[in-house]
């Protein structure tokens, strides 16, 4: 028995109904990149693995649970791009952009690859739009780039949703917080799950950000590092919060926000439909790194950056009502079946598409009832119909597939020009 394939599990297949959403979402990328001064950068679909298990860090549930790394044929062990930003700073390092003026704004869309479990919004493969401001230490970068992100989404007509922002401090001070999250943590071990268990003595920071039933009840009692900051980074806090709220997006300081990359310092952010409590719906989010580069071997570099789920995004747009028309397959639909009609039919396609008109000819072995059925079914706003007569007249009747119109005979030289004004008309 042949084996009918499907698409595999936690990947989906983007039909052309769902084509518009896509596109409107990447004409948003490029306009509010371009108002904030970005230029594009594309990283390849796989890197060294090392890029994610130092960039991410080896406690992150990208590198423990969900990348999908592999050994070639000449034995390096690479990975498939589970996040964009460790790869966009390994590229910034690469070809020297610290000899570029400073900041370098850059951004992308990029297939993301985790074994995660599969849910709506959240696939093995998904596309992410990141963006990141290397070399800049300015707490307004921070705010700029929360605020690009807000732009979009307001762009695309999402609403109903708010700006979660927190901050883990920097590396030194944050320290003796940790030591006493895990004295808050020892007592209840033994009712955590196991991931936080395992995370107690690596990252204990990271049971914070757990979304297991079990840790929940003990997060909200844990101590806040946002509450403790050291005056740097509260300073730093304050100025962001500031900016944002003079913005005009709406703020909610979110205590138990650290996300769950390891090398987060001071500003994180997520941005969160109003309607989910508990911040489970994450449409994008993002932090500072500062201190990323050097994880990675490079000299102290600054960057602050997001990333965003397309697939997600379409989401908060269909839930906002945001309806968007799949469009016309063509302008235009030859309709024929005079004997020899076949060299005319595909001279009058090309040359309307040469004048920039979509056209699609009808299958010659197909009645001209049938090929209407078509043609009304295309959402073409014309047909042009070439019967025995019209062939040998060289001449084609120009019909209009919707409304009331009348229909006319045009040379067939003549039809670009003439179904290029209607339409523009």
């Amino acid at each position: 028995m042949t084996t009918r394939y499907q698409a595999p599990r936690g990947t989906q297949d983007v039909l052309p109904d769902m084509q518009p959403y896509w596109q409107a979402v990447s004409d948003a990328i490029r306009e509010v990149t371009r108002l904030h001064g970005f230029r594009r950068i594309d990283t390849p679909a796989f890197e060294y693995a090392g890029v994610f298990e130092k960039g991410s860090g080896d406690t992150t549930d990208i590198v423990e649970k969900e990348m999908y790394a592999f050994e070639d044929r000449g034995g390096d062990k690479l990975a498939l791009t589970p996040e964009g930003t460790p790869a966009i700073c390994r590229a910034y390092l690469e070809h020297g952009m610290a000899s570029w003026p400073q900041p370098v704004r850059l951004y992308t869309t990029h297939q993301m690859f985790r074994y995660d479990r599969p849910q709506k919004g959240r696939y093995r493969q998904h596309t992410q739009f990141d963006c990141e401001i290397l070399g800049s230490t300015d707490p307004l970068v921070d705010a700029e780039v929360i605020g690009l992100l807000w732009g979009l989404y307001r762009m695309l007509g999402i609403s109903g949703v708010s700006v979660r922002l927190g901050s883990l401090d920097d590396i030194q001070p944050r320290r003796a917080y940790i030591e006493r999250l895990k004295d808050y943590y020892r007592p209840h071990l033994g009712k955590l799950s196991e991931d936080s268990q395992r995370r107690f003595e690596r990252n204990p920071l990271r049971l914070l950000d757990s979304k297991d039933e079990r840790d929940l009840p003990f997060k909200e009692a844990a101590p806040k590092l946002v509450d403790q900051l050291s005056p740097e980074a509260q300073g730093h806090h304050e100025t962001v919060l500031g900016a944002l709220q003079t913005s005009g997006i709406p703020v909610i300081i979110d205590p138990l926000l650290v996300r769950g990359l390891d090398y987060y310092n001071r500003t994180v952010f997520e941005i969160v439909p109003d309607a989910d409590a508990r911040a489970q719906g994450t449409i994008g989010g993002g932090g500072r790194y500062d201190g990323l580069m050097e994880i990675l071997g490079g000299p102290p570099t600054p960057g602050m950056g997001f990333g965003s789920g397309i697939e997600r995004i379409i989401i908060e747009m269909q839930r906002c009502g945001i309806q968007l028309d799949p469009g016309a397959s063509a302008d235009v639909y030859i309709v024929h079946r005079a004997e020899g009609s076949a060299p005319a039919v595909f001279a009058l396609a090309a040359r309307l598409r040469e004048a920039g008109i979509a056209a699609i000819a009808g299958e010659t072995n197909k009645s001209m009832k049938a090929q209407m059925r078509s043609a009304n079914t295309s959402a073409a706003r014309f047909a042009v119909i070439i019967g025995e007569d019209e062939l040998l007249a060289g001449t084609g009747v120009l019909k209009q597939l919707s409304g009331e119109s009348e229909q006319e005979a045009v040379a067939l030289s003549d039809l670009p020009r003439v179904i290029g004004e209607k339409l523009r008309g």
